[in-house]
């Protein structure tokens, strides 16, 4: 059951991940971002997603380390997530990688760790070090982000260990039904990126209505249907009322009418640019 904050889903390993957490994509080193990760961290959230291609790492990593002093919260409740860069994807760069995003961040391990983007001809040798790094006890989950299903199927044909997330954009305009119902299908646990398509569906008149009869905000009722949809989500905020609020979806739950109207809305529409079609 998806009860409160701490709530987590099994990963195909048996690790334990939380639903729900932060995202600190494009906020930069500073005051902000660190209040953001403290503020977070004291209002019940455990996980917290970054990337080394954020540049936020020493900033996440020193917010991490004052909340756990000031808000007594051990680092094995904490979930913390990075991912390795387009640049550095190879087995000895990967690694190089894995360690300067530990460093950074002050940690001794990461919780998961995930190939950022499919770049052709590279990320197999990357995915036989994350694979490494697992086996030395270095990561306690190891997946993917922005992969298709033809990119899974070419990762597992010759990977060992079998990707245990795949984080991909993922709202109510890009629903992703047939790559969901294959992670599904293969045990591989879906998480969303910019689950709110960066603000832009907050204006939806329809989600309006449909908010408004529950009393919530749009973003709240979209981010519980993420969550009833089975898929884990790290919306992203620097204001301490917002995170808040973000998290203020424990308490009512949609109809599954609403959830199928909602999952109707889809028109496979992105943000980001496409896995199959991007050039950094």
């Amino acid at each position: 059951m998806i009860h409160s904050l701490q709530s987590t889903t099994t990963l195909s390993n048996g690790v334990e991940m939380p639903w729900f957490g932060l995202g600190v994509f494009k906020v930069e080193e500073g005051p902000d971002l660190i209040h953001a990760v403290k503020a977070a961290i004291k209002h019940g959230y455990r996980s917290v997603d970054t990337a080394a291609i954020y540049g936020n790492e020493v900033g996440v990593g020193q917010a991490i380390h004052e909340a756990m002093k000031e808000y007594a919260v051990t680092r094995e409740e904490l979930f913390i997530t990075s991912k390795v860069w387009n640049a550095d994807l190879g087995f000895e760069s990967t690694i190089q990688a894995f360690e300067t995003s530990l460093e950074k961040l002050g940690l001794d391990y990461l919780d998961l760790y995930l190939i950022h983007w499919p770049v052709a001809d590279k990320y197999k040798e990357a995915w036989r070090a994350l694979e490494t790094l697992y086996r030395a006890g270095k990561i306690k989950a190891i997946g993917v982000s922005n992969f298709h299903i033809h990119h899974l199927e070419d990762l597992m044909k010759d990977s060992l260990i079998k990707p245990m997330v795949n984080q991909v954009e993922y709202h109510p305009l890009l629903t992703q039904q047939a790559l969901h119902t294959f992670c599904k299908e293969q045990g591989i646990q879906l998480g969303a990126w910019s689950p709110l398509m960066q603000g832009q569906l907050l204006a939806h008149q329809d989600l309006n209505q449909l908010a408004e009869k529950h009393n919530k905000s749009v973003a709240q009722v979209i981010l519980r249907w993420d969550l009833q949809n089975g898929v884990v989500t790290i919306p992203k905020s620097i204001k301490e009322q917002r995170i808040i609020e973000n998290a203020a979806i424990f308490d009512f739950e949609l109809t599954e009418e609403e959830m199928n109207w909602i999952s109707k809305l889809n028109q496979d529409q992105r943000v980001g640019p496409d896995p199959d079609n991007f050039d950094f």
